[in-house]
């Protein structure tokens, strides 16, 4: 279903996330006081304005309050962010997510009414790091503080081997979602399916139980 979308900050992240959207099908304005990050943006966004979103009067006048979701991407500008945020939430955006520098930026946003925080940077350090930290670990998504959803290549101790001699589950909690064996998907795998070397294993569970996971089949 198309959505519209109001992006209020068109820099790195805000700019990204418009071709994103855009990408998906989905109507955006983009919003920034930059002149020139507007015209960078003008050919992909539905529509692409130089405005001052802190400005209440400005936000009505671009029908800020008809758009579903706006997303506040301001950078370093912590006040125009807040400000932004708790001008939108007045004029009662149904969704609005906002990126926060740092934690307290983002406890602000909420309690001005933000329904979401992202943090780019530091989800984005956070990933590398998880992934700097292991050999096998491609990918993750964190689920909550404390539970992940991970792609982790399949070591050779598991090679040939089924998930039901494996069982994961009981031994460690884990889940093994899917298993991705080149470009063939196998989702909900079952109890005699085979792994084998360089398989992609789709797993969730904790952040602890993935790590002795991990620990284990390398030392294997």
């Amino acid at each position: 279903m198309k959505k519209q979308f109001i992006v209020i900050g068109l820099g790195r992240f805000g700019s990204s996330l418009v071709h994103t959207l855009v990408q998906n099908g989905h109507e955006v304005l983009a919003v920034d006081k930059n002149e020139q990050l507007v015209q960078d943006i003008s050919g992909v966004a539905t529509h692409a304005v130089q405005a001052d979103c802190t400005d209440e009067g400005v936000l009505k006048e671009l029908g800020a309050r008809n758009f579903t979701h706006a997303i506040v991407a301001i950078g370093d500008d912590l006040q125009a962010s807040i400000l932004a945020t708790l001008l939108l939430k007045e004029l009662h955006i149904p969704k609005i997510t906002a990126k926060a520098k740092n934690e307290m930026h983002g406890q602000v946003l909420i309690k001005i009414g933000a329904d979401h925080i992202v943090y780019p940077e530091r989800d984005m350090a956070a990933r590398l790091g998880n992934q700097l930290s292991s050999d096998n670990l491609i990918d993750y998504i964190e689920l909550s503080p404390d539970h992940n959803l991970v792609e982790l290549k399949a070591p050779p101790a598991m090679n040939g081997k089924s998930l039901q001699q494996l069982n994961i589950r009981a031994k460690y909690g884990c889940t093994i979602m899917a298993i991705k064996k080149g470009i063939h998907i196998n989702i909900s795998p079952k109890a005699e399916d085979e792994i084998n070397t360089g398989d992609i294993l789709v797993i969730i569970g904790s952040n602890t139980d993935i790590r002795d996971l991990e620990e284990d089949y390398e030392q294997k």
